[in-house]
């Protein structure tokens, strides 16, 4: 379909996003449901990008990742493939799929599969592992891979069992509409939405047919692990964004992600051209003994969730975010979003905002708007340490580089015959 113009097309995209409708369906292992992914196949956040250009945390993702699935049993004969080209390197957003942090992805990790029911496409994201020595953060210690088979092999089949008990699934539009009003802004806060989640969750474990050891220890990490939400939510959004990027026109941004090295936005009418430029790092607040000397560059793919509409650009949901990524307070918060609201074109009604006098969350980010007005795109993320296997040493809000948004928009006009 052809729109006439350039507000057409945008409008299009943006009631494909409102109509939109995420299904949480199963857990299943990624090969199952990402054909490209096998043996000595990683998937990474970011665009494009091979091992010797990765950050630390990201190579020690990867290193943890070929131990996880047994190409190699030591730290030297992990490096050894992966220096020498023998791993492939995909995104994850080229195969339907999005990855926190790092990103790193590999074919036995069990992934979330959620639907939007309206376009009927699928996207994928990993689990979150909680807190401390993680994979997404670099780390690769027999704790880290003790509990990525831990999830492989219990976590994953038993929230898949739980999940097909369901007729349709999990609506996640209710889950996130309930938690948004509870506080969330689901970035760097999603204790509301993970606590919902286990909510609807935990009355089907104790009649799975499973030990009573998996059932306890599976209640108790979801109840343990605040973030747990978040990889659900950037599936979601991948999912919604995908769905609207079928209409192949208009400047909204249908994704944000970063890889360390660079920063990368898609744009509604260039389809799957990335725009890419350096990554800058994360401003905000560090753990006791970490400063900004120790961060990593900005990195993952978890700004889907900024391209949705929440994380930094839903700030006013919830205020008591603002002081952890060091933003002040209520008014700093309330400054933040109404800012956002001038490179958006709507409001999304399906996600009122009670902070924020129930104006639903920031919809459609218009490269335009972007590159006129200056204002870029605000997004919540936690800072990682620079050096593989140390972790989150903060959290903070970092921004894209304008490069992206002029570069897109010059290609955009290119397209449409509007420069020589």
């Amino acid at each position: 379909m052809n729109y006439q113009t350039i507000d057409q097309a945008n409008q299009a995209v943006i009631d494909k996003i409102i109509a939109s409708s995420p299904f949480l369906l199963d857990v299943v292992p990624a090969k199952e449901v990402i054909a490209e992914l096998k043996d000595y196949v990683l998937l990474h956040a970011g665009p494009p990008i091979q091992f010797h250009e990765m950050t630390n945390p990201m190579q020690g993702s990867c290193i943890g990742a070929t131990l996880f699935e047994g190409w190699a049993t030591t730290e030297e004969e992990a490096l050894e493939l992966l220096e020498n080209g023998k791993i492939t390197f995909i995104p994850c957003h080229e195969v339907q799929a999005v990855g926190p942090m790092g990103g790193i992805t590999s074919q036995n990790m069990p992934v979330f599969v959620v639907e939007n029911a309206t376009d009927n496409n699928r996207a994928y994201c990993t689990m979150n592992e909680g807190i401390g020595a993680v994979l997404r953060f670099g780390a690769y210690s027999p704790e880290v891979i003790k509990r990525l088979s831990w999830m492989r092999d219990v976590l994953g089949p038993t929230l898949s069992k739980a999940l097909k008990t369901l007729e349709n699934g999990l609506n996640l539009n209710v889950l996130i509409a309930k938690a948004i009003a509870m506080g969330d802004e689901f970035h760097q806060r999603n204790i509301a939405a993970s606590l919902a989640f286990l909510k609807e969750i935990a009355p089907i474990i104790p009649k799975l047919v499973i030990s009573e050891k998996e059932k306890e220890e599976v209640l108790t990490f979801l109840a343990d692990t605040d973030q747990f939400f978040l990889n659900i939510m950037m599936a979601a959004s991948k999912a919604v964004m995908d769905g609207a990027r079928k209409i192949q026109e208009g400047t909204v941004v249908t994704a944000m992600c970063r890889n360390g090295k660079d920063f990368g936005i898609r744009i509604s009418g260039m389809g799957d051209t990335w725009f890419t430029a350096p990554a800058n790092t994360p401003e905000g607040l560090y753990f006791s003994g970490y400063s900004a000397e120790d961060a990593n560059t900005d990195i993952g793919d978890s700004a889907i969730t900024e391209t949705f509409g929440v994380g930094g650009m839903a700030m006013i949901a919830a205020p008591a975010v603002t002081r952890f990524v060091g933003t002040g307070g209520f008014y700093e918060a309330l400054e933040i979003s109404d800012n956002m609201t001038e490179i958006c074109l709507a409001h999304n009604p399906n996600f009122p905002v009670p902070t924020w006098d129930f104006k639903g969350i920031c919809l459609g980010i218009d490269a335009r708007k972007v590159v006129e007005t200056g204002i870029l795109p605000v997004i919540n993320t936690g800072i990682a340490h620079k050096k593989a296997g140390i972790g989150q040493i903060g959290a903070g809000t970092v921004t894209p580089p304008l490069a992206c948004f002029e570069k897109a928009l010059r290609a955009y006009a290119e397209k449409l015959g509007m420069e020589k």
